[in-house]
């Protein structure tokens, strides 16, 4: 059995300009957002605000697949915490970004006060990935793993459902392309760590 290709039609974000004319802190986003819990917001690291729309059903279900996989392993190795695509962290730069699956080292994690945890906590993830959907666009997502490697990530995976590709993203290093793998390694970062790509394609 064949899985279809998803079929590919870019939605580009919306991107909202407010400075100078409107500085907007961060609590004041963070509130914005609540109000907004429909729209998928995030910031740009010059201040610009990104608005996007929920992805659809299937992708979601995808994620939630990797999402499951990712927490397995995060409670059987206890040394760091997972998020899903529903939680957004400051960057050092400024950007507040929601990947969709993380993980952070717990003693990182915990180093941050409690109340700044609360919101967007200001903190990159060491392991960051992005699953696209049919209406994300690719040179989007491949700058949003750039910003996340310049920010302090260590290990990311832009993983393209709609060309069965995945571009695996370290500091310091070229971009490595795969073509259609069936499984994705956590090397050093995530050691024994291994995800199973069948029920995300």
């Amino acid at each position: 059995m064949t899985t279809q290709l998803p079929i590919e039609i870019e939605i580009t974000p919306i991107e909202l300009k407010f400075h100078p004319v409107i500085s907007i802190n961060d609590d004041q986003l963070f509130d914005f957002c609540q109000l907004n819990r429909d729209c998928r917001i995030e910031r740009k690291a010059n201040g610009e605000i990104i608005i996007m729309s929920p992805t659809g059903s299937e992708t979601d279900q995808r994620n939630f697949d990797l999402i499951v996989q990712l927490g397995i392993w995060t409670k059987q190795d206890g040394t760091g915490v997972g998020f899903g695509s529903s939680g957004g962290f400051t960057l050092p730069s400024g950007a507040v970004r929601s990947p969709d699956a993380a993980w952070i080292k717990k003693t990182n994690w915990e180093a941050i006060p409690l109340e700044k945890r609360q919101k967007f906590a200001p903190i990159c993830p060491e392991f960051v990935i992005e699953l696209r959907s049919a209406s994300d666009s690719l040179k989007v997502l491949k700058n949003k793993m750039e910003e996340y490697i310049e920010n302090g990530t260590l290990l990311g995976w832009l993983i393209d459902r709609v060309q069965r590709k995945v571009y695996v993203y370290r500091p310091h290093t070229v971009v490595e392309e795969l073509e259609n793998p069936t499984t994705l390694s956590g090397e050093d970062i995530l050691p024994g760590f291994a995800l199973d790509l069948n029920p995300i394609w």
